[in-house]
């Protein structure tokens, strides 16, 4: 996922379309491209009010966020009519005026900037241009506030937007899923006809925070979670990808779901279904990620502070950790584990503080079959 900044602030980036919604006020079936005519018609822009119902969850963790904005009316103004501070990316191409361009330029600069969650505010056009630009390893969630809805990258409204990412900012246990981007052909609705096409996912938080699933699920058993959790891996296996699995309890109880024997104190290499190293050395991983192919790295908990590197994994090397890639580390939990960290980050600690730095902000975590969870991490204890 993407990094957050030395001081632990949630990094959020948030981009408007201002002519969202026109064209339903207007009757038109939608905005693309008759934007002018809705205007013409004396129809007020909606987009600022949608999205201010957004923030104004968000105004007493205010000290807790870092804000990346477009410029102008795509929601710098906004910002800082409002009282927040905001660091302005990009420029608009031609302004004031606004475009789809504009949007798919400033997503993909936020992307670079390294935002945790990238909070937009439109319609299904406005996700297709995210959508264009970024995918599921940059966190998304959409405030609706165009005509047609038809993707799933959308909160239910503005107000349940708002009460999600405060959960995230302070750092509430929340899933992830996958979600389709899909739009309408506006100009065959406005002939009658409905046709809708599917243009990509993007990763998304959900509804929900863990505490109440629990109350719902009753207690986990870990070694069934685990079960899940291995299931999961195996299908998902391949030639020609390679697992490093760091020491604990966890990792050990998955290979033992999957029916082999590794080491509990010591990293396992697992490769086409079998373990090829156990208990390796630091060279020994080097030499294997050095031989190429797609690798992955996963890691648990290790300790009563929640260090997920650093402590007992030191094979886990920094030039490991970047050569497999900072978005092959994956994080393995069960949610008994999550819960009992009360909010606490996960830490890492690998000996190079630009590392550490890259690795922190909010990441997934393997907590079940196909599920994962968005967890934080950070350098330092809080």
């Amino acid at each position: 996922m993407a990094n957050s900044t030395p001081n632990t602030h949630f990094r959020l980036g948030l981009i408007i379309n201002p002519l969202a919604g026109l064209g339903g006020r207007a009757a038109l079936k939608g905005s693309d491209g008759v934007a002018d005519d809705a205007l013409a018609m004396g129809v007020e822009p909606q987009a600022h009010n949608r999205v201010r119902q957004t923030l104004e969850h968000l105004l007493p963790l205010r000290d807790r966020l870092q804000l990346f904005s477009a410029p102008g009316a795509m929601g710098a103004d906004l910002l800082a009519d409002m009282g927040f501070d905001a660091q302005v990316v990009g420029k608009l191409a031609n302004p004031p005026h606004t475009s789809a361009d504009d949007t798919e330029t400033i997503a993909r600069q936020m992307h670079q900037q390294g935002v945790d969650l990238l909070l937009f505010a439109g319609g299904d056009g406005t996700a297709r241009n995210i959508c264009n630009q970024l995918d599921s390893t940059q966190l998304v969630l959409g405030i609706p506030a165009g005509v047609k809805i038809h993707s799933g990258v959308y909160a239910v409204n503005p107000r349940a937007a708002g009460e999600l990412v405060a959960l995230l900012v302070q750092g509430e246990l929340v899933r992830l899923r996958e979600a389709d981007v899909r739009d309408i052909d506006e100009q065959a609705f406005r002939n009658g006809q409905v046709r809708t096409r599917h243009y990509g996912e993007l990763a998304v938080p959900e509804e929900g925070r863990f505490v109440q699933q629990v109350k719902q699920g009753g207690r986990e058993v870990e070694t069934l979670v685990l079960d899940d959790i291995a299931a999961g891996l195996q299908e998902e296996q391949d030639d020609n990808t390679g697992w490093i699995l760091g020491p604990g309890s966890t990792t050990l109880g998955l290979l033992e779901a999957m029916g082999l024997e590794g080491t509990l104190l010591g990293v396992d290499v697992l490769k086409n279904g079998e373990l090829t190293l156990r208990d390796a050395t630091e060279q020994q991983l080097w030499e294997q990620v050095e031989q190429g192919g797609d690798w992955s790295i996963l890691v648990t908990a290790i300790g009563g502070q929640g260090h997920i590197l650093g402590r007992g994994n030191q094979q886990l090397s920094p030039r490991i950790i970047r050569a497999v890639g900072l978005d092959n580390l994956l994080v393995v939990a069960t949610k008994t584990k999550l819960r009992s960290l009360a909010g606490r980050p996960f830490l890492v600690d690998t000996g190079d503080s630009q590392l550490d730095t890259d690795l922190s902000g909010l990441r997934r975590v393997l907590s079940g079959y196909r599920e994962e969870m968005l967890y934080p991490v950070s350098w330092k204890a809080e």
